[in-house]
């Protein structure tokens, strides 16, 4: 058999993988105006970054919401689509190993998909994500370079700009450690510096996903997520989940290709029922 490739259409960026003999391999993002040109930009890349040739493409699988946009075969190849929630959990099972788990798409926003073996189900979401974080950082930054933004937010101090408990507790409250957050931003002041400006938006973006995902959690037996986006390569990750982990007893978890996970996703839905 050929390659698989699996692509996911965002509205102007799209993310592309090759699954051949059942493995991921070359992953790429690319970003442009819209989302036609943006993955027939991706399609091209891909080929020539491996030496491929369009014959070596066996069928192209499309996902996301720019999938929409392409009602044809992608150049000539035989095209078809697999359900954006679908993709995420296929993606995120095959590169955590873990069969339950609720699987944490911090995209523009952010969705919760409940996977249970091969029972895969959409449990909701929250309008909080990348978009969020960057159009927060355009009114209160002048940027919106996600990357930018996370380099000042690594020069901030949080307690600048969150109300903890210890600020307003002299013990720990039942369950809530002193460094845990009262309040998102209640301690800004006027003057903040860009620095903690930019690590209080991260920070409230993190924990508001983290937190709506342990909530969307109860009353189920699953407490390990699985994050996956674009968002979950920020190195505040690295210290906003682990926190999250002690305060509700629970496993966050970020697969190697975890920005890629809902290509590899549409790549592994080739050939089964998810497919379109």
């Amino acid at each position: 058999m050929g390659i698989i490739l699996g692509i996911d259409v965002g509205i102007s960026t799209t993310k592309i993988v090759g699954l051949r003999d059942g493995k991921p391999s070359a992953p790429i993002r690319i970003t442009a105006a819209d989302p036609i040109t943006s993955l027939y930009g991706a399609f091209g890349k891909y080929l020539h970054d491996n030496s491929l040739q369009l014959e070596e493409i066996d069928h192209v699988m499309l996902t996301g919401v720019g999938a929409a946009y392409v009602k044809n075969d992608v150049y000539g190849v035989k095209t078809s689509r697999c359900d954006e929630f679908i993709a995420d959990a296929l993606g995120a099972r095959f590169e955590s190993h873990i069969d339950h788990a609720i699987v944490v798409s911090m995209g523009t926003g952010t969705s919760f998909v409940m996977c249970h073996g091969d029972k895969i189900e959409h449990i909701g979401g929250i309008g909080i994500g990348g978009g969020t974080l960057q159009g927060l950082s355009r009114i209160m930054l002048n940027t919106s370079d996600i990357k930018q933004v996370s380099e000042l937010a690594m020069q901030g101090n949080i307690k600048h700009i969150n109300l903890l408990i210890g600020d307003i507790s002299a013990q720990p409250l039942p369950g809530l450690p002193m460094e845990a957050t009262a309040s998102l931003f209640a301690h800004a002041k006027n003057d903040a510096s860009r620095e903690d400006i930019a690590c209080g938006i991260i920070t409230m973006v993190l924990q508001s996903i983290g937190s709506a995902a342990v909530l969307a959690a109860q009353g189920t037996d699953c407490r390990d997520m699985v994050l996956i986006g674009h968002l979950s390569l920020l190195p505040q990750c690295k210290d906003i989940f682990p926190a999250l982990e002690k305060l509700y007893n629970v496993r966050f978890h970020i697969p190697k290709y975890s920005q890629f996970c809902t290509a590899i996703g549409a790549a592994l839905a080739y050939g089964k029922k998810e497919m379109k």
